[in-house]
């Protein structure tokens, strides 16, 4: 049994495929998945990924709880973690151009026992990351509405739960309506077309870098260097401030990074998926980690760190000068485009992963069908719409957070170890894109995600206990006795 619940899937890289060609392994002969995104797509995707929760949202929570002024080294830090898990996620992807992401690297390399283990986290990745960046773009939504006194009261604009000091507590609201209102819309836009989704991507992550160049280039006029004065604040217990809040800082914000992961989902659909995803995914994560280092400079030097734990913490920044007025409403205006485009990209690369994990018969076979017109995984799509509006209507973003850090630096410290355990395995494949040093650099891209998950392990461990339990339940009932891999042995 223990062999059986660490069974691999066979390796075998895909042949290189031409625009248009659908992805192999439909089920029973049903529509695939097409083949239309480009490099450079590919390089949007994950812009309009990674810019948006951790600048417009996560930014001033990390800086105000546990960096300060130094939330730039936090950036730097999940930064460098990003790259090593990055070499590691374009190697498979090259290799393994298909929907999945690290679920799909896990059970090549690792077995189906940890594969299921990172399908489930991948699920706190995506989908609580989807909730996680409505609630974020609601407090923009109604910050912009309010400069035209139209602002909806809190009871239908805050979660009626919150977290403090550790407990849930009730706030008095209702529910999030223009979160719940915003997953709905993103998810119907999902349901029709990957075509349309990475066009209407497009466009968005245009106008958010444009806004975001703008506070920069107008806003470095009002930064004061006392308000970087220390720049590193006196240690106050674990995990605030100090060197012990930078990493808990970084394990914060590495939320913001998921970006490249999220193309990796998308190997499915690209044209020339062994060439453009590496491009894709290292292009993103650069222009990314270079566009936060600037931006949490500004902002820190813009106003004393302690008063940025807000879900607005660029446009609660602006309110402190009148002259920048205008540039509130456009950073607010860019806010609600460029956080659009993060779910927008959260609820098009979950469906893909429940698609390769119902194919592969741990799920439901429902989650593997495709639209036979639209092409998409329309009834993953659409159930993943709804849990995520339930969990941005009703729960608050920083206990969302948390989960969808975790989640995400598990996932990516597997695929780490599973570049160099496929080394080692299968050292003979061919590999379009290979990891340098790997025996160094798989490592260190475990070894810091597993340390970065640590330090939010240590405050969320019940939950992320609870969450595993779960998971470990659902494989046993029905993933263990309906996987086709154990079937066909």
């Amino acid at each position: 049994m223990s062999m059986g619940l660490f069974a691999t899937k066979p390796v075998e890289p895909a042949p290189h495929v031409d625009a248009g060609e659908p992805v192999e392994g439909s089920l029973g002969g049903e529509a695939t998945l097409k083949r239309t995104l480009t490099a450079t797509q590919l390089v949007l995707l994950g812009v309009g990924a990674v810019i948006g929760a951790g600048i417009f949202v996560l930014t001033g929570h990390a800086a105000a709880a546990h960096a300060g002024p130094a939330i730039i080294l936090s950036f730097v830090f999940a930064g460098i973690a990003c790259a090593f898990a990055g070499l590691c996620y374009a190697e498979f992807a090259a290799l393994l151009p298909v929907s999945g992401s690290a679920y799909s690297y896990s059970y090549a390399t690792l077995g189906e026992a940890v594969a299921w283990f990172i399908g489930w986290n991948l699920v706190l990745e995506y989908l609580f990351a989807a909730s996680t960046v409505a609630v974020g773009w609601s407090s923009y939504f109604n910050s912009f509405l309010a400069t035209f006194g139209v602002a909806l009261p809190a009871a239908l604009s805050t979660a009626p739960l919150n977290v403090v000091d550790g407990k849930l507590i009730y706030t008095g609201g209702l529910f999030n309506l223009p979160a719940v209102a915003i997953v709905a819309a993103v998810a119907t836009i999902g349901y029709y077309g990957i075509r349309q989704s990475a066009f209407a991507n497009a466009i968005i992550v245009t106008i958010k870098v444009v806004v975001i160049l703008l506070f920069v280039a107008f806003s470095l006029q009002y930064v004061n260097a006392d308000n970087w004065v220390p720049f590193i604040p006196e240690n106050q217990g674990q995990g605030k401030f100090g060197w012990d809040g930078i990493f808990r800082g970084a394990s914060v914000v590495f939320f913001a990074y998921i970006g490249f992961d999220a193309v990796s989902t998308a190997a499915g659909e690209a044209k020339n998926p062994q060439r453009d995803m590496p491009i894709g995914i290292l292009g993103s994560l650069v222009i990314c980690t270079v566009i936060y280092i600037i931006v949490s400079a500004v902002l820190t030097g813009m106003m004393p760190y302690n008063l940025l734990g807000t879900p607005k913490p660029v446009a609660t920044a602006l309110e402190a000068y009148p002259a920048l007025s205008w540039l509130k409403v456009l950073v607010e205006i860019g806010a609600i485009a460029g956080l659009s485009s993060v779910i927008l990209v959260m609820l098009m690369g979950q469906p893909r992963i429940f698609f390769s994990m119902a194919q592969d018969g741990l799920i439901p076979k429902i989650f593997g069908k495709v639209h036979p017109k639209h092409q998409t995984p329309h009834v993953g799509t659409i159930f993943v719409g709804v849990v995520a509006a339930a969990l941005a209507g009703f729960l608050p973003i920083s206990f969302l957070g948390d989960l969808v850090s975790m989640g995400t630096l598990l996932a990516f410290a597997t695929v780490s170890a599973g570049v160099l355990v496929l080394r080692y395995t299968q050292p003979n494949l061919n590999r379009p894109f290979r990891v340098p040093a790997a025996i160094i650099i798989c490592p260190l891209g475990a070894l810091t995600c597993l340390y970065l998950f640590w330090q939010a392990f240590q405050e969320n461990w019940e939950v992320m206990l609870g969450w595993t339990l779960i998971g470990v339940v659902i494989y046993a009932v029905y993933g263990y006795g309906h996987s086709k891999l154990r079937r066909a042995s």
